[in-house]
């Protein structure tokens, strides 16, 4: 939303100026009815850039003209700069159920019933990575939307609880993994002082994905993933079972194309789909396809598993075990981002 910013002195106290433009998409943001998101906002961003002044007006300046003007009664209190708010014990989630009630747990419930579904697949600094992408999930949710739903793209919450019949020595796990927590408190990734989101995927082809939906996404090598035994799967469906599930008559002489330089539209036949629709409609593993098309229908052959954005879990866990820790991890497959405890940018 801000591309830059100024502190001035009107000589009995700082006014800090907060630049914008209607050309830019996060504008919508002046539509805000109630000035405490748009202030919430203006907080995170002088969070981000460790922005120092003495007063509490902010003015927002949007294409040369001073559009709103703020007080900010709070930005010099103790509480807000030592961000105790943020921490896992303090900072307080509205989980979003299937009947769309809300529950109001803490994040560091959240963070515990992740780790608790993946705690004994990878490495503790695997696990630490992960922390920090769901640190920052779950403040751009709250921050955003002030809630996170249950069932999402990135993770189905289950109740650490219901882990104690299943998880051999629960109480020590929990320990373990509670120390992870905390050694993680209040780090986030941003990019261009917004909070990213928690882009995980299993196996990637050796290379990550970029999208042009989000530009703090690289394409960097993950060589360690051909190593995996899940690297190559092929999926068989006959035409019959095709015309099923798609809806479309498909016969030895279809053709296929990607119609896009990602690969990501997949004309099949004479219909396109996104290959993420394809993937989910015939429960493939992976979104990086090859197709062989014959005379009893068509094999899909999928290359690692999931999306092949953000952080490889099997690259991750390479790194790790060659004495990597979780900031390599995250500069690794995020080198476009920023690494924060509270507002201090870390060094990687």
């Amino acid at each position: 939303m801000f591309y830059k910013y100024e502190v001035r002195n009107n000589g009995n106290e700082d006014i800090l100026y907060l630049y914008c433009s209607f050309k830019y998409e996060f504008s919508k943001e002046l539509n805000y009815n109630d000035d405490r998101e748009l202030g919430n906002i203006s907080r995170d961003f002088i969070r981000t850039n460790n922005i120092k002044f003495n007063g509490n007006k902010i003015y927002l300046v949007v294409d040369g003209f001073i559009a709103k003007k703020m007080e900010l009664d709070d930005i010099n209190n103790d509480n807000y700069n030592n961000h105790e708010y943020y921490k896992p014990d303090k900072f307080l989630i509205n989980l979003k159920l299937e009947d769309n009630s809300l529950v109001e747990i803490t994040l560091r419930e959240y963070l515990l019933s992740l780790l608790l579904s993946i705690h004994n697949k990878y490495h503790i600094e695997v696990l630490k990575a992960i922390c920090v992408l769901f640190n920052t999930y779950s403040y751009k949710c709250m921050s955003e939307n002030k809630y996170i739903d249950a069932n999402n793209y990135y993770y189905n919450y289950v109740p650490s609880i219901n882990y104690k019949s299943i998880v051999n020595n629960y109480e020590d796990v929990t320990s373990k993994l509670n120390s992870i927590i905390d050694s993680t408190s209040c780090i986030c990734l941003t990019y261009n002082n917004y909070y990213i989101l928690p882009f995980i995927h299993n196996v990637n082809s050796g290379r990550t994905k970029t999208n042009i939906k989000y530009p703090y996404l690289s394409s960097v090598k993950s060589l360690w993933d051909m190593t995996s035994k899940n690297y190559i799967n092929s999926y068989f469906y006959s035409y019959n079972e095709l015309k099923n599930i798609l809806g479309i008559d498909l016969n030895s002489s279809s053709t296929y194309t990607f119609t896009d330089n990602t690969n990501s539209v997949l004309k099949l036949g004479k219909m396109f789909y996104s290959v993420e629709e394809i993937r989910n409609k015939l429960n493939l593993s992976s979104n990086t396809l090859y197709l062989i098309i014959d005379n009893r229908g068509i094999e899909f052959i999928c290359i690692g598993v999931g999306n092949s954005l953000g952080l490889s879990l099997y690259g991750a866990d390479k790194i790790a075990k060659n004495g990597g820790k979780y900031y390599n991890i995250l500069n690794y497959y995020f080198p476009k981002t920023k690494l924060f405890r509270y507002i201090k940018e870390l060094s990687k």
